[in-house]
């Protein structure tokens, strides 16, 4: 049973038949709605994703069934809201030994950025460009030197930083994520690597 305290997504994807007339293919809630064991209250609404540039446009399977992505795959897209519950103080002073296993269960474990240092225990980053959208409540952004408060109708542009969303409201924030595949700047990547 998946803890949100937001209404379900309901999602409609269309398709064509046999003759090329559009259709309803499905309509529904979404299939994959996973929250994370190591971090109670955040949850991962997958809505869909492409697996290519330009994305086939064709009636084939659920891109969103099987194992939860983080990232997008090569010349790829994930569409996905994470409802994001309130930091505590347990996370806050223990939650760097969970981040490991919260990763893992995203499917890419090595996104983890956090250190002894870190200004957040979800610090992480990876290689794509992701649009982000408040939709219901309030989140910080939280980067290696600064933080933005953001809250409904705030848009960042996350372009492979490191990063992690903390919320310090008390109360669940539901944000909308459209990750784009991307490739790192020669200059950025060497930086990247020290």
């Amino acid at each position: 049973m998946v803890n949100s305290s937001f209404p379900a997504i309901h999602r409609v994807v269309t398709g064509h038949d046999v003759h090329g007339k559009a259709i309803v293919s499905s309509d529904g809630p979404l299939p994959t709605v996973v929250e994370l064991a190591a971090i109670p209250g955040t949850v991962f609404h997958e809505v869909w994703s492409t697996a290519g540039s330009p994305a086939p446009i064709d009636n084939g399977p659920d891109p969103t069934l099987g194992a939860l992505a983080l990232a997008p795959g090569k010349q790829g897209t994930r569409f996905r809201f994470v409802d994001v519950p309130p930091d505590t103080a347990d996370f806050l002073a223990h939650g760097a030994r969970k981040v490991g296993e919260a990763f893992a269960q995203t499917g890419d474990a090595a996104a983890s950025t956090v250190k002894a240092d870190s200004p957040h225990p979800l610090m992480h980053r990876t290689q794509s460009v992701d649009y982000g959208v408040v939709i219901e409540g309030e989140v910080t952004l939280v980067l290696d030197d600064s933080e933005v408060q953001l809250a409904a109708g705030s848009v960042v542009v996350q372009r492979g930083t490191n990063h992690a969303w903390a919320n310090r409201s008390g109360r669940p924030c539901r944000m909308l994520f459209v990750l784009v595949d991307g490739a790192w700047d020669p200059a950025i990547a060497k930086e990247l690597v020290k």
